[in-house]
């Protein structure tokens, strides 16, 4: 009996999947864009594309998702996907943030990869919908020439389509690409394209069909220090005597050009207000090349590296502060303690290709877990110190492709016991 239970068991499940994905195919062709504009901002090496969609339906039944299309060659460089739904009109319009989850569509052309974006409330027959989307991309500017003197300014190249890639039928859209200045070595025109300052038009175009894509390139100057940590470690020690102990580990590489000269940057690192027996040292020992400023809002650490970063090289090193734990640490009302501190890296306008946070609780505390605003992963790990009999359970978070806009706070709830 239990093979003819398994095999019915296994052919339930395949028409359950298969009506699932022909339900999503009907609502891909029941769905239009009437409007679509994008503006890509490449003003810094983090790309950031903001895209507005006037989303319409077409069909008989209710939508209750929307579809976002990405080529492969941007998926890997994703960092951020978020979406909001307007409501009302001008000074009175306000924003929904939606659940944006990346999703598989069967038979996807040209190994298109899609995120699925959550509508609050399904969109019935023939209304619309204003989506906001923002989606950050990293490591998508590539320095051309490869090398450069030191008098020399930074070109580099941005591939990407005149047309937004979609499943859907699009009426009409047009795609601003803002530059850092009015130097444009080259750009692919797609007409009608034009030119002002430093943007350019691409469109509007009209009527185009599902998965259009149009090649583009531009060449252009951008001269903004192309930071990139390829792996940071902050690891966030809970004392029992008040004080909450920061560790912060980094590999940092400059991802420009490479520089036939000398190339040094400072690098800015915005700490938690109250800091206090701030270091900065790396191999060799501590680096007097810092300077701490502090007020009641924020502490900003000006750290240069000891040696002359050129493109292509790398630096390690350490910074270490100490904060009141009394900042951080708070109660919630089910009598459960929770450390509320901020995720991502504290030096400014930086890609961090690995980070790994790892929260570093008092002996003795139970049940722990994170609560974090975007999708991360997480395990728990066992650290002996001095005086430990446990020893201590350390909440460990990672994620990959960080970038600024990860700087959200996280919390870490435990609990203590008294």
């Amino acid at each position: 009996m239990e093979g003819p239970i398994r095999a019915r068991e296994a052919l339930a499940l395949t028409l359950f999947s298969l009506l699932f994905f022909l339900s999503r195919s009907s609502a891909l062709h029941d769905l239009l864009i009437s409007n679509a504009e994008r503006r890509i901002d490449l003003s810094s090496h983090i790309v950031k594309v903001y895209l507005t969609l006037k989303v319409e339906n077409a069909g008989s039944s209710p939508a209750s998702e929307v579809v976002l299309a990405f080529p492969p060659s941007q998926v890997d460089h994703l960092a951020t996907v978020e979406a909001l739904a307007t409501k009302g009109k001008r000074k009175k319009t306000t924003f929904v943030r939606l659940e944006v989850k990346p999703t598989e569509l069967p038979d996807a052309p040209n190994d298109t990869k899609y995120f699925t974006i959550y509508l609050a409330n399904p969109l019935n027959s023939a209304e619309s919908i204003t989506l906001e989307v923002l989606y950050m991309l990293t490591h998508s500017l590539e320095p051309f020439p490869a090398e450069i003197g030191q008098s020399e300014s930074q070109l580099v190249y941005y591939r990407d389509s005149a047309l937004v890639l979609s499943p859907y039928h699009i009426k009409q859209q047009t795609t601003f690409i803002k530059t850092p200045s009015t130097k444009v070595d080259s750009f692919t025109r797609v007409e009608p394209t034009n030119r002002a300052g430093t943007e350019i038009k691409y469109g509007p175009y009209e009527d185009h069909t599902p998965y259009s894509f149009s090649a583009i390139l531009v060449h252009f100057e951008n001269n903004s220090p192309f930071a990139v940590v390829e792996e940071l470690v902050r690891e966030v020690e809970i004392s029992h005597w008040g004080n909450l102990q920061v560790t912060e580990q980094y590999k940092l590489v400059h991802a420009g050009a490479r520089h036939k000269g000398v190339f040094s940057r400072y690098l800015l690192a915005r700490l938690p207000p109250r800091v206090h027996s701030v270091y900065y040292r790396d191999e060799i020992g501590n680096i007097s090349s810092s300077h701490l400023r502090t007020d009641s809002r924020k502490s900003e650490l000006e750290i240069e590296p000891r040696y002359p970063l050129f493109g292509g090289w790398k630096a390690t090193f350490v910074i270490g502060y100490g904060l009141p734990l009394q900042d951080f640490l708070f109660e919630s009302s089910e009598d459960r303690r929770y450390v509320n501190f901020t995720f991502g890296c504290p030096l400014m306008e930086t890609v961090v290709d690995k980070l790994t946070i790892k929260v570093v609780l008092p002996e003795g505390s139970k049940d722990p877990s994170a609560v974090v605003p975007f999708p991360v992963d997480q395990h728990l790990e066992t650290k002996y110190s001095y005086l430990d009999v446990v020893g201590r359970t350390v909440v460990v978070l990672e994620k990959k492709n960080v970038v600024p806009g990860h700087n959200s706070h996280f919390q870490a709830v435990l609990f203590c016991p008294n």
